[in-house]
């Protein structure tokens, strides 16, 4: 019965996303989503909401290592769930309220998944440039002005993952380290991957209230991606990071052309 549930497929791509995510930091949602669609032909509906509850739970384990740890920032942390959480209900609501067929409602899945994903590329392409840009115009901003620009940020991020489960990794990092620059990179990563457990769980009970998760796919997905991440985790990176973010940027473009051109 358990081998009938169980799809070798699934769990290799679940280990091998696993395993890039634990690598990388980011790549998850950007990988796995597409993923589900484009090989798999899971529906879109179907692909966002199992993979909003995929990454709440894998992510949850790295937030517990970042606790331990203590490379959470718990301010960065409330003030980006003040603007996502609130913007992700909100999101899921309207959704719902609006009753969008399946047809229309799979193809804004998919062209804003696109978007997404062009966006995160660009945001690994170019993080170091944004933020020297960032920092020769603008420099460093009053603590109150941060917070609110962190709120903003959440908001966008809830609208961005509740609809396509794409953006809490890469933009999310780009955002918070244009925003605090003074914090290592180690806290930056901690709180931003902490932020999404909250934010995927919720866009993803939203999903799973309308019906939009597969069970059988989440449990074979987990299967394989928590002894990736973990097997990542024990072993350094060896490809240089400029290396890692031309491959996975490369990838993103493609996923998306594949994506917005259907």
């Amino acid at each position: 019965m358990f081998s009938d549930i169980i799809n070798p497929l699934y769990v290799a791509s679940g280990f091998a996303v696993g395993f890039l995510v634990g690598m990388t930091g980011v790549g998850g949602g950007s990988l796995m989503t597409p993923l589900l669609i484009l090989l798999f032909k899971v529906h879109p509906v179907t692909a966002v909401g199992t993979d909003l509850i995929y990454a709440s739970i894998t992510k949850s384990g790295g937030s517990f290592v970042h606790g331990f740890n203590k490379t959470i920032d718990w301010r960065i942390l409330f003030r980006l769930a003040l603007g996502s959480l609130p913007a992700s209900l909100v999101t899921v609501a309207l959704l719902w309220w609006l009753k969008i067929d399946q047809a229309t409602y799979s193809a804004l899945v998919t062209k804003v998944l696109g978007v997404a994903l062009l966006l995160t590329a660009a945001a690994l392409l170019f993080r170091r440039r944004l933020l020297a840009s960032y920092s020769q115009r603008i420099g460093v901003l009053s603590e109150s002005r941060t917070r609110q620009f962190t709120i903003a940020t959440g908001v966008a991020l809830g609208v961005l993952v509740t609809v396509s489960s794409v953006g809490a990794g890469a933009l999310g990092v780009t955002a918070l380290l244009l925003l605090y620059p003074e914090l290592p990179a180690v806290s930056i990563a901690g709180s931003d991957i902490a932020h999404a457990v909250p934010l995927t769980l919720v866009a993803g009970l939203g999903h799973l209230a309308s019906g939009g998760i597969d069970v059988a796919i989440l449990l074979s997905l987990l299967i394989g991606s928590l002894p990736g991440i973990m097997l990542a985790s024990m072993f350094a990176p060896r490809l240089p990071d400029t290396a890692l973010r031309l491959i996975l940027s490369g990838t993103l473009v493609v996923v998306a052309a594949r994506l917005l051109l259907t």
